[in-house]
């Protein structure tokens, strides 16, 4: 099995009719999904979408592509293909579409509807091209053919890509549920007869490669969802995914069924199911929804309110809700179900709005108790179907961290795959099909970009190191004045600490280290200030270091005279 090595360089210039694979995101992580394919100077690229940052990334608000490395090829592009409308899939877009407004947008129905609604608020009219599973579309030299693959959310898409070089599949992210809400099953007839064609190379979703078996059907939510609904007395809050139409679906059932009128919380979750119930993916009764404003008029026992919030996050209706900052006051009796995974990353921020919620009495309904959820991503056994359908002559994992990535890699090489045409590789790693072989051939600069408010990219790693510090540490302030002639201290130093659990009078005692580093400079005929700076900066960090074993920032001002 080929793997990156730190000492990749820059890879070769591309040989005619030789196909480039470049991820730069979405390999070694669930999430920042993108993908550029490249033969004969042509791109194609696969999805666009976000990370959503850590609990040690302060400030950040999502985590891009690196577009550098297609940013002068921008025209060399001919379609951005998206597999389905998860953000982990289309968050990028609208800031890749900053770059060129006119790339070619193909997707599904859904999908586009959603990414567009979205690139409304960016002020971005897109280019699209609606495609449906079966059909063939020609871009340049890539022709794609689309197959339908059951997801956790509609109108989700396979793409196969034929070149000169060969034909890859990539499956995007699929389950192989036999019983889907909507009917829509993964095309499993469309996989067989590529794989008789002749599969160069098959690039597939490892999310639960670890996970043995074939996942649970979504219709066995609905049980459990309705025995809910009977022994609930007051309110139920529901949280779950703002794309998650079948889960919503199944929400609306259950009330219907049980008499409650439904509210529907948060921008993302009216907008999306706004769509999808104009363009037929939801059923609504009539008379069902009510508006959110005036769910606290209706008796407790008759509503159900749909809100986000299911992973914790700060500003989420869900965690305004446990926080006691929202018009919504949880009561004694209320039910509150998380119909959700969990993402890895967010167990202490989901813990903490469950022991809010609880606090106020709530009655909180989640998967470590109850099987509300079942996963969208195919469990091992389907990635064997898959693989035993499909026969690849190459296999790139796709979509997972290393440990899913190397578990379905296990996969392919128990199918028959050898391991030296399976190729586990990172973003900004490049992969040429050659000849019908893929082999590593380099990597390319692929960092994170960080958006933070309306900048993107401003963030730098040091930047965000400065935050942890300040978050975790506090920092203290030096001033102190120098005579810009002889370099002699003349007023100061003058300190202030905000965060740093440290008495301001005890500052007393590094006053005189201060000095004496100041004077000895003066003595040694320093009067440079960022020299100066440097003695203030280690002389209090040393200090403190050693007296408290603490770490704060330290900022020191040298004011010269």
């Amino acid at each position: 099995m080929s793997h990156p090595h730190p000492d990749l360089g820059l890879p070769p210039a591309l040989a005619p009719g030789a196909l480039r694979i470049v991820a730069l995101g979405g390999l070694g992580e669930i999430g920042r999904n993108m993908t550029v394919f490249e033969i004969d100077g042509r791109l194609l690229i696969v999805d666009c979408g976000v990370l959503f940052p850590e609990p040690d990334q302060p400030g950040v608000d999502l985590i891009l592509p690196d577009f550098d490395y297609i940013r002068d090829r921008l025209d060399d592009v001919e379609a951005l293909v998206l597999t389905h409308a998860h953000e982990d899939h289309i968050g990028a877009v609208p800031y890749l579409l900053r770059e060129r407004k006119d790339i070619p947008i193909v997707g599904s129905r859904l999908t586009l509807a959603l990414i567009e609604s979205k690139l409304v608020e960016h002020r971005i009219q897109p280019t699209t091209v609606e495609v449906v599973e079966g059909q063939r579309h020609r871009f340049g030299p890539f022709e794609c053919e689309f197959l339908a693959v059951n997801h956790s959310i509609p109108d989700a898409l396979a793409v196969a890509i034929r070149t000169d070089a060969g034909l890859v599949l990539h499956t995007g992210d699929f389950k192989m549920d036999q019983l889907p809400m909507d009917g829509r099953l993964t095309d499993l007839g469309g996989f067989a007869r590529l794989g008789a064609e002749g599969v160069d190379l098959l690039m597939s979703d490892s999310t639960n490669a670890e996970v043995p078996g074939f996942v649970t059907s979504e219709r066995d939510i609905a049980p459990v969802i309705d025995d809910i609904f009977h022994s609930s007395d007051q309110r139920i809050i529901v949280a779950c995914f703002a794309s998650h139409v079948h889960r919503v679906q199944q929400v609306l059932d259950a009330a219907e069924q049980h008499g409650r009128k439904v509210a529907l919380m948060g921008r993302s979750m009216v907008r999306n199911m706004g769509v999808a119930r104009d363009l037929g993916y939801l059923r609504v009764p009539a008379g069902l929804m009510v508006d959110s404003r005036d769910i606290e008029s209706w008796p407790p026992e008759d509503v159900v309110l749909i809100c986000t919030g299911s992973q914790g996050e700060p500003m989420a209706a869900l965690s305004r809700m446990a926080n006691r900052d929202h018009p919504v006051r949880i009561a004694e009796g209320d039910t509150v179900l998380l119909a959700s995974s969990l993402v890895p990353g967010n167990e202490t921020a989901v813990n903490k709005v469950i022991n809010g919620l609880t606090r106020w009495g709530a009655r909180v309904i989640h998967k470590g108790n109850a099987r509300v959820h079942v996963s969208g991503h195919a469990a091992a056994g389907e990635l064997l179907y898959v693989l035993n359908l499909t026969r690849p002559s190459n296999f790139l994992p796709v979509h997972g961290e290393w440990r899913h990535m190397r578990a379905h890699a296990k996969l392919a090489a128990l199918t028959g795959v050898p391991d030296e045409h399976i190729v586990i590789a990172e973003d900004g790693v490049v992969v040429d099909l050659v000849d019908g072989r893929t082999s590593i051939v380099g990597a390319v600069p692929c960092g994170y970009v960080f958006v933070d408010g309306t900048s993107v990219g401003d963030v730098t790693d040091v930047a965000l190191k400065d935050r942890r510090i300040l978050g975790d540490e506090g920092f203290i302030s030096v001033v102190v004045v120098i005579d810009s002639t002889t370099g002699r201290l003349t007023g100061g130093p003058e300190i202030h600490a905000r965060g740093s659990g440290i008495d301001p009078d005890v500052f007393d005692d590094v006053i005189p280290q201060i000095e004496k580093a100041l004077q000895e400079a003066a003595a040694d005929g320093i009067a440079d200030v960022q020299q100066m700076r440097r003695l203030v900066r280690r002389a209090v960090g040393r200090w403190v270091s050693d007296t408290y074993r603490r770490r704060p920032m330290i900022i020191p001002v040298v004011v010269e005279i």
